[in-house]
Order: C-alpha cells, then sequence, then structure tokens
C-alpha cells in the first residue's frame, strides 16, 4: 500500500499567550529562530514607496503567524542613506523616512505584547561623513581633536598626494579619500573601509567607546532585546595601519587574517560590552556579523564573556552539495562546542543573492550573481535547503520573503539601482538591490500591498502570484511549508537547541541525520532516492511516497520524520 506525503497544512496559528511563554524561556537565543526585516522594503504605511517602522509594526501579527521568536531590523537611524542607513549620522534618532523614535517605542512595545523579540542592527566601524564628529573635525581642520576619534593621517609622496597606505575599499577604490582643507588647500586623508561616506572610527580613542558603551544603553533602555553588530571584525586596525602589499584579502571573506579585519583586539571590547548587557534582565543578546577565514575564528567572537551568536557565512556560502554540506556543518558544530555557544544558520541577508536564485545556477558563481537561472530547480533547491538549515542544532535566521519563496531581481535596469557598491568600479559586484526589490503581499495594487505609493526598487511583473495573499492557504505553497516547518520545530522536543547530530548512512549525495527521536533526509542530488523510511512523516519540501518501510524521496527534497 503507497501513501503520499507533500508539505503539511499550515499548522493552527500560536496564540499570543503560548508565544509569550516561549517567549520568556531561558536561553531563549540557542535555538530561536530570527527573522531579518529590511525596513525600506517590507511594508509602507504612508504611501511613500519607502517602507518604515510604522508599516513593519502593521505586519508584526504576520510574523507572529509564521512562528518565528524573533525580528532583527536593518538599520533606520538618522542617515544620508549612501549606503542604505549603514551610514548613520545620529544612533539614537530615527531617520524621518522611516519615523519617529515614538515609532521605535511602539513597535518595541507591540512586538512584546506579541511574543516577539527585537533586535536592532549597531554599525560601530564607522560612521556617516554627515556623523556630528566628522563634520567638526573637518570644519576644525588639521590637529582637531576630532580628527583623533577617526583615521586621519598626511598622505606619502612630495605633496602628501598619495594614500597612507595601500588598503582599498570593500566597495572598490582606494579606503582612503583626501580632504580638503577649511582654508582650501589638499590636506589628510581618511580611511573608509567602504564608502567614502563612511569613515571609519578609531577605537583606539576612549571618546569611541564611551559613546557607543551610551548608545547600547540608550537602546537597551528603549527595550530592544539585543543588537546585530555590523563589521563586528572590523573595528580595530593593526598598529601603525601596515600596508597590505596584496590586494587578495580585499573581500569579505578572505583566507587570513587582515590589518584591518579580524584583529584581535577586538575581543577586548566586546567583553565590555557584555558586562553592560548582563546588567539588563530579560537575556538580551549579542550577534555579530564577523567574516573570519574560518569558523574556528568565527567562535573567539561567541566565548562565554563575549558574544552570544556569530553569524555563519561559511555555511551560507556553501553549493547545495551533500558532501560540502555535511563538511561545513561538522567544522560549524565542532567549532562552536568548546566555548558553549549555539551554531547558527543562515541562506539568505541583504547583502547576497538570495538562495532561490544562488541554487538555480551552477556552482562557483559566488554570492552576488546577476543570472535567473532555472527558477523551478532554484526554488525546488531552496525549499529543501530551508528544511535541513531548520533541522539543524542551534538558531537559524530567516531574510524577509524567502518564505514566500522570492527570487532574486536579476533584471533591474542600471538607471535605477542604489546599491553604492554597484557605482564604484572595483570591489562587490554592486547586485545587491536584486534582494531588496520591496516584497508582495496582495496579488494585485500599485505595489502588491507594499504601500499605497509604487515602491522604491522597481517589482518585477508577476509579483503578486508570490505574494503572501497568493500563498495563504494554498497546501504545498512556500508560505505554508515554512509556517508548517517552523511549529513542528517549535513543538518537537528533539528540535532547535543542541551541539550535535548522529549521521546516518545513506546514499551518495544524500544527507541523513538523527537527532533524538527526529530524522532529516535531505537528497540533494537531480536524481530521487530510495531510502529506509524513519517512522512518520511530519513534513517534506516536496512529494514523497512512503511503502514497505521504505520511502521514494525525490531529487532536491527534504523530508522531516518521526520515529516517537
Amino acid at each position: 500500500m503507497s501513501q503520499q506525503h507533500s508539505t503539511a497544512p499550515a499548522p493552527t496559528p500560536t496564540t499570543d499567550a503560548a508565544l509569550a511563554t516561549v517567549d520568556r524561556r531561558r536561553d531563549w537565543w540557542r535555538d530561536a529562530v530570527i527573522y531579518q526585516v529590511y525596513p525600506r522594503s517590507f511594508a509602507d504605511s504612508n504611501g511613500d514607496g519607502m517602507g518604515d517602522l510604522e508599516g513593519i509594526r502593521s505586519r508584526l501579527p504576520y510574523l507572529r503567524d509564521l512562528g518565528v521568536d524573533a525580528v532583527w531590523l536593518s538599520p533606520f537611524y538618522a542617515s544620508p542613506q549612501a549606503d542604505a542607513g549603514y551610514d548613520v549620522a545620529d544612533y539614537r534618532a530615527v531617520d524621518p523616512m522611516f519615523g519617529t523614535l515614538l515609532d521605535a517605542d511602539a513597535l518595541i512595545r507591540d512586538a512584546h505584547e506579541l511574543g516577539l523579540r527585537i533586535i536592532v542592527d549597531l554599525v560601530p566601524n564607522h560612521s556617516s561623513d554627515q556623523h556630528e564628529w566628522f563634520k567638526r573635525a573637518l570644519a576644525e581642520g588639521p590637529g582637531s581633536p576630532l580628527r583623533d576619534r577617526y583615521h586621519f593621517r598626511p598622505g606619502k609622496g612630495e605633496n602628501g598626494e598619495l594614500p597612507p597606505n595601500d588598503w582599498e575599499s570593500i566597495f572598490g577604490g582606494p579606503a582612503w579619500t583626501r580632504v580638503t582643507e577649511p582654508d582650501g588647500t589638499p590636506g589628510e586623508w581618511y580611511l573608509h573601509l567602504f564608502a567614502p561616506e563612511q569613515p571609519d572610527f578609531n577605537w583606539e580613542h576612549p571618546a569611541v567607546g564611551d559613546e557607543f558603551r551610551s548608545i547600547l544603553r540608550f537602546w537597551l533602555d528603549m527595550g530592544v532585546d539585543g543588537f546585530r553588530i555590523d563589521v563586528a571584525h572590523g573595528m580595530v586596525k593593526a598598529e601603525g595601519l601596515p600596508d597590505l602589499g596584496s590586494h587578495d584579502e580585499l573581500k569579505l571573506l578572505g583566507n587570513d587574517v587582515t590589518p584591518f579585519f579580524d584583529q584581535d583586539g577586538v575581543h577586548d571590547i566586546y567583553r565590555q560590552w557584555r558586562l553592560i548587557l548582563d546588567e539588563y534582565s530579560g537575556e538580551r543578546i549579542f550577534v555579530a556579523e564577523a567574516w573570519t577565514p574560518t569558523v574556528e575564528r568565527t567562535a573567539n567572537y561567541v566565548r562565554p564573556d563575549e558574544l552570544h551568536q556569530a553569524f555563519n557565512f561559511q555555511y551560507l556560502g556553501t553549493h547545495w552539495d551533500a558532501a560540502e554540506l555535511r563538511e561545513v556543518i561538522d567544522r560549524t558544530l565542532e567549532a562552536m562546542r568548546p566555548v558553549g555557544a549555539p551554531a547558527t544558520w543562515v541562506l539568505s541577508n541583504h547583502d547576497v543573492t538570495r538562495h532561490a536564485t544562488r541554487f538555480a545556477n551552477p556552482p562557483g558563481l559566488g554570492t552576488q550573481i546577476r543570472l535567473a537561472g532555472d527558477r523551478e530547480l532554484g526554488l525546488r533547491r531552496a525549499r529543501a535547503a530551508t528544511l535541513l538549515m531548520l533541522a539543524l542544532p542551534g538558531s537559524a535566521y530567516v531574510y524577509q520573503g524567502e518564505e514566500l519563496g522570492l527570487p532574486d531581481v536579476v533584471d533591474l535596469p542600471d538607471e535605477v539601482r542604489q546599491d553604492p557598491a554597484y557605482f564604484r568600479g572595483a570591489g562587490q559586484d554592486g547586485y545587491r538591490d536584486g534582494c531588496r526589490v520591496p516584497i508582495p503581499w496582495t496579488r494585485e495594487g500599485s505595489s502588491y500591498g507594499f504601500g499605497d505609493g509604487g515602491s522604491w526598487l522597481p517589482q518585477p511583473e508577476g509579483w503578486g502570484e508570490l505574494s503572501v495573499q497568493a500563498q495563504t492557504g494554498v497546501p504545498g505553497s512556500t508560505l505554508e511549508l515554512y509556517r508548517a516547518a517552523l511549529a513542528v520545530r517549535r513543538a518537537h522536543p528533539d528540535l532547535g537547541a543542541g551541539d550535535a547530530v548522529e549521521w546516518l548512512r545513506a546514499p551518495e549525495g544524500v544527507l541523513a541525520f538523527r537527532r533524538g527521536e527526529f530524522v532529516c533526509v535531505a537528497n540533494t542530488t537531480r536524481e530521487a532516492v530510495t531510502v529506509p523510511a524513519h517512522g512518520r512523516v511530519l513534513i517534506a519540501s516536496g512529494e514523497v511516497a512512503v511503502a514497505d518501510g521504505e520511502a521514494r524521496v525525490p531529487a532536491d527534497t527534504t523530508v522531516w520524520w518521526t520515529t516517537g
């Protein structure tokens, strides 16, 4: 007798009270599912084409019903928006395009009432060139004490016309810009590892540390539950700012420690920050965006007296290949175990091509690509990869819209692009706009429910058929797959936190592991495979046929079982 299993039906939404109870668990962050909101692209409340805090607030019930534990908000601070808010002019103010501090307060309060935690972005490596400190440093000229809070240096060459060293910006071009002094003459140079509008702070200056400890307390007092630390590996530079000597290390994820990334001194900063966080009740957390050469070095950021979590970029960059995935999973779990930190797993974010598009293309193209590939194949693999990720021990991150199976928008006209990396010749490819296109909520409307006044990046034709409205209640839809998977993950006692998996024998190209009475089988091949039936099917990313103790798992499909 054959039985067909497909994606489980949508779960009954958990009540507010139940979610609030879950949210108060100790060590909630060890198995949390955290949803990244990119504010300008999530929901627009006032019809100006730009997402805002009130828009996010209005959609919090959707996130509650999706089944996530916390919401991470990309920057909404006062900013000239030279790099989509990662150039902060005032760390204690909300940019008017997103709302006000009162809107932020209301959002935090509403989230807590719904059992959701709020994590905000913190950008400590650099400020905006419109930050009051930097503006005064320029206006006061050479010798200004404010210049010591950044990296100002005289240039090399006969007339100081050459940069102080050979470092290059991650966005391409020199990492130094020469200023025009108040008297109109060419003057000193300042360091910016990213855009020229983002001067790097000098963390050797005590005022910088004092300021950020105050900023932490400001937002903690507002009620936020944690901070995602942007460029957490970049604040401390090697003494003397030595030449690199080679330009092979200028990508975010290099092969070694560089004079400007992953310097050991950053850990002293985080130990001081942890003392502040631990003063507050409610288990507030730090999450590091730390691009390091290895997961072992990433583990340094999450030692018991430092940060709580660090993004696992090695996993994000792994191809849909069983052997590669198993190696990264094993190395991650092994690296985190000695420091007692949870592993984290992530497939997409605001800086990389969405995984539904990455997996639609051949391996080897990197994490920023501009090819649509095989859309059907990409979605099938993305769904399977999601179930694999959610089955692993630790915490998982979901980027807005991936629960809808959104692909990257790869055909944006050049004239609408806004990624600063796109306009700087070398460095990153500048294709990040494709994952930042506002998400669709409804089948129709000027911006498919995003807002009443269009969207700041054009949405593709047919976007509405991928919308929340189009997928809600539809068996087998990607949205219902996520809802069901997150409900199972929360309910099953062997899912969530942990530090190990028990690998099971499986055909080549198939991953199979056990966690107590839970079994996950992921077929990464292009062909169906037959495996033992490991009990009752909980959920699958595609149809799985079970008969006579065996299961036929289609190509690029993941299935969850319970043996209890």
